[in-house]
């Protein structure tokens, strides 16, 4: 269509699409973009060839110049933004290398063409420092403008705007968003599966999900609404094989009229289209039913169902981008756009151009691929029962082939069924769907590899450097556990902020000073176990394993370390023993599977390695080399050399190192396989239908953990402080000095209610005793504790609120039965962080 534009006129132009300025040198195009457009919007070629000349008349860098202005247009257009190309444009070749470019990404393209006299243009290229190439050239273009002016519309553009004359009027801009884009609704909606002309089933479905049916003079349903006022969303293939298509277009056509439901078109409303237009069609697959069941509705209902059915689109997108419904599915690229493969995608699928055995299309199993963060919704291939698969789901339960119709309620992700009262047409082929399209996907090297950005709830942004994803990806791959277990890695925690108290390089009271600071009231300071950071997933019986985590080989679930590998060898008996004592907790949660955050203790039952390698040969040679020195010092002194100073320093380094060795054997005791070892509890992470970790408070945690009576747990023992009692702060900094005496290693200071990562207040704070942190910075550390004040905290806490962030979004992603992927891209994230430079100690 080309439009003469009025004064006054409103411009609509698609608002992720290409605009094409069309206009010979002088007739103002730059002025007219930057009038109406954004600068960012606007690529000109004068732009670009001073890029790559330092000159924008430079007529020699033109080839250059354009090959960076399709680049940059190219980019705008997939990331879907408005683009706007300055540029003469008077020639065709010009204009189809652009159109190609908004084809290639499936965008819609407009071309403003501002018509100005020749005379005009001329006048003002006198005017324009380096425009000396004179009325031949303007004349030339204007040649090439006018004949471009009878065929513009034929080349691909959805509207060619003229603006004649010397000046282009009062105009106004209007960006048109698509018609696929309903990112405005929200819902709830009720999205139905294909319904192939099962009026009966329809109506009772919808009656199911609690619509009210509006019916004619003659009883025929011709409309519904929903007194909770949800919206209904039909996948298309509302027609053919089944005993009654005008009276499912009856009802859908009067709902979808009252804005009560929304429709995209299948692909065998496509083919009715074409059928009732007179097309050339092969009368198959049901058409024959629909075109005699019309025949006999009459031909004013029959013309009414050829328009509704010729306007439907190929697919919705709503509820802010979360929500897309196509009748065979979409890929995330296609989300949103507009063009002929798009249309064809969503109304057949990505077929691979290939028959299987039964004569039909062999599509590939785009879903598998699937990686966006929209819900997609679809039909057209039936099967028996609807799968999640990364985030899609196909509804097309074959009612017309005796199945069942079924509804997704949306946001609930809850499936409502009804069965087919009888088999109203002999399927092509069983319905099912390849083992290989229904199969979820776990984390793909594709995935996780180079450098990425994570857009988490819980954490933000998130940045995953490459060489951090190498580091992962080497000790996911060799050494974690069966990654369907894989659901939460722990996070670090940071410690609390550094003390100048005297003799102490981390106090409670500091802990308890930023957590008051923050706004944070109540606290509870738990007991730090010294022993190793453990996950447990834990399914009741084998049929959940296999049902929730798709686990069947007869495990139970698994204990695993915070690097993800396996405590033991051979995990099943700890796994075992731990599903018993953790089984009042299924029957109070009603739930079939948890997760559990715990240490497992002793430190020596899986750290004796590092303690006799690392810390007991820093105290066998401290035993042995200093007892020596002593010798020779009193020695030496008795033959009257001064060396008092040296025998001191000696002497305050062996009580040292006595206590450096007092330290680590505190957490030494003997352990035969499972016999001595405990696992301690603190948070129960996640259970069927609840991210417990982020709804509910740490006291109801410990209570729970509290009930359990089973040898196997050790409990935590804890005091809660409110921050403003000075007494309450004073009686834990006690409890926390007696801790350390006794040789603990000191506690975890934590808000009671859950924290939201995104407030960047730390969700724990370590307060690590005195004698404890000898093992952590070496025997003679009090000696340096004016230096180790000096130790930067800022990087390692915001690493912990990042870790726990993702640790959260891997959590809720898992018990919203989001894919696979998408969860272990979360896990992996955590353990990629903890590649970071920073210091251990810490």
């Amino acid at each position: 269509m080309t439009e003469q534009v009025e004064a006054t006129r409103e411009i609509g132009v698609p608002d992720r699409g290409l605009v094409l300025l069309v206009g010979v040198s002088g007739s103002g195009k730059s002025t007219f973009a930057a009038t109406h457009f954004a600068p960012s919007q606007v690529i000109s070629s004068d732009f670009c060839r001073a890029l790559v000349s330092d000159d924008e008349n430079d007529q020699s860098a033109t080839t250059d110049a354009f090959d960076v202005l399709h680049y940059i247009v190219g980019t705008r257009l997939r990331r879907g933004l408005l683009t706007v190309v300055d540029a003469t444009n008077v020639q065709s070749a010009a204009r189809a290398s652009l159109v190609r470019v908004a084809k290639d990404h499936d965008v819609l393209v407009d071309a403003i063409v501002l018509d100005v006299p020749e005379s005009v243009a001329v006048r003002r290229n006198e005017n324009r420092p380096g425009r000396d190439f004179g009325p031949r050239v303007v004349a030339r273009q204007h040649k090439d403008l006018k004949r471009s002016l009878r065929s513009l519309r034929k080349e691909g553009f959805r509207r060619v705007h003229v603006l004649p004359g010397d000046e282009p009027g009062d105009v106004r801009i209007v960006p048109q968003k698509p018609w696929n884009d309903r990112t405005d609704l929200h819902g709830p909606f009720d999205v139905v599966g294909d319904v192939h002309g099962c009026a009966t089933e329809l109506r009772t479905l919808l009656e199911t999900l609690g619509w009210v049916l509006q019916r004619d003079d003659d009883g025929r349903a011709v409309g519904a609404h929903h007194p909770a006022g949800r919206t209904a969303v039909f996948v298309g293939d509302l027609v053919d094989r089944g005993p009654d298509t005008p009276g499912v277009l009856r009802l859908v056509m009067g709902m979808v009229a009252a804005g009560t439901a929304l429709c995209v078109s299948g692909n065998h409303e496509a083919k009715l289209v074409r059928a009732l237009k007179g097309a050339d069609v092969q009368v198959r697959h049901g058409l024959a039913e629909s075109l005699a069941q019309l025949e006999a509705a009459g031909e004013p209902f029959r013309s009414d169902a050829l328009a509704f059915m010729d306007r439907l689109i190929s697919h919705y997108v709503l509820d802010d981008g979360r929500l897309v419904v196509a009748h065979a599915g979409l890929k995330e690229s296609y989300h949103g756009r507009s063009s002929a493969r798009v249309r064809s995608f969503a109304l057949y699928g990505d077929t691979t151009g290939e028959t299987d055995e039964y004569g039909l299309p062999v599509r590939h199993p785009w879903a598998r691929e699937y990686r966006g963060q929209a819900t997609v919704v679809y039909g057209h291939t039936p099967v028996v029962e609807p799968e999640w698969v990364n985030n899609t789901i196909c509804l097309d339960t074959g009612v017309v082939f005796g199945g069942r119709l079924t509804a997704l309620r949306y946001p609930e992700r809850e499936l409502v069924h009804v069965p087919a009262l009888q088999q109203y047409y002999e399927p092509a082929r069983p319905l099912g769907r390849p083992a290989a399209d229904r199969e979820p996907t776990a984390l793909t090297i594709d995935d996780v590899t180079g450098t990425r950005w994570l857009q988490t709830e819980h954490a933000g942004k998130v940045k995953i450097p490459e060489e951090n994803a190498a580091a992962a990806l080497e000790v996911m791959s060799r050494f974690a556990v069966d990654p369907r277990w894989l659901v939460y890695l722990p996070p670090t925690m940071a410690p609390a902020p550094t003390s100048s108290r005297d003799g102490y390089l981390e106090h409670p009271e500091e802990a308890f000073a930023e957590y008051a600071a923050a706004g944070v009231r109540h606290v509870v300071c738990e007991e730090k176990h010294m022993g190793s950071r453990a996950v447990a997933v834990l399914a009741r019986d084998e049929a959940t394993a296999a049902r929730r985590f798709g686990i069947a080989d007869g495990s139970t679930g698994v204990v695993h370390t915070r690097t993800g590998r396996a405590f033991f060898p051979d995990g099943g008996e700890l796994v075992e023993r731990l599903r018993v004592a953790v089984a009042p907790l299924f029957d109070e949660l009603e739930t079939d599977w948890l997760a559990l955050d715990c240490e497992l203790l002793p430190w020596s039952a899986k750290a004796l390695g590092l303690i006799k390698d690392q810390y007991a040969s820093v105290g066998a040679a401290a035993h042995t080399a200093l007892p020596a020195a002593t010798d020779v010092l009193t020695a030496a002194a008795a033959r009257g050399l001064d060396v008092t100073a040296l025998a001191d320093r000696v002497a305050a380094r062996t009580v040292n190192a006595e206590a450096y060795r007092d330290a680590y054997a505190a957490y030494v005791r003997p352990t035969d396989g499972l016999d001595g070892v405990t696992l301690a509890p603190f948070q129960l992470l996640a259970s069927e239908g609840r991210t417990l970790a982020l709804t509910e408070s740490h006291r109801w945690h410990l209570e729970r953990i509290g009930s359990l009576t089973d040898p196997l747990i050790t409990h935590t023992r804890h005091r809660y402080v409110d921050l403003t009692d000075d007494d309450q702060r004073a009686d834990a900094v006690r409890w926390w000095l007696e801790l350390t005496a006794a040789g603990g290693e000191g506690m975890v200071v934590k808000p009671v209610e859950p924290v939201v990562s995104a407030k960047r207040v730390q969700p724990g704070l370590k307060v690590r005793g005195r004698e404890y942190l000898r093992i952590i910075y070496g025997p003679d550390y009090t000696d340096s504790l004016d230096v180790l004040r000096r130790r930067s905290l800022g990087r390692k806490k915001n690493l912990a609120l990042r870790e726990h962030g993702l640790g959260l979004d891997a959590l809720a992603r898992f018990v919203e039965g989001r894919p696979l992927w998408s969860v272990h891209q979360m896990v992996f994230a955590v353990l990629a962080l903890e590649s970071e430079p920073v210091d251990p100690r810490l």
